[in-house]
């Protein structure tokens, strides 16, 4: 569990949100997660920069 709040992950993490929880992804994927959305990572680098997480927009970044 420790990997997943490394601060050496945010580096890699593709969100342009400014967050507190950028590159802690089990913070991130347990905060979009109680909110039905996925996190950045999921998404296209265009598709991101939305900031819409919902699953509906994955399926049609995915789809494109």
């Amino acid at each position: 569990m420790a990997e997943c709040k490394k601060a050496e992950n945010a580096a890699s993490c593709n969100c342009t949100y400014p967050c507190s929880r950028k590159g802690i992804c089990c913070d991130c994927i347990s905060y979009h997660r109680r909110r039905g959305e996925l996190p950045a990572c999921y998404f296209s680098k265009e598709a991101e920069k939305t900031y819409d997480r919902s699953v509906e927009a994955f399926l049609e970044d995915r789809n494109s």
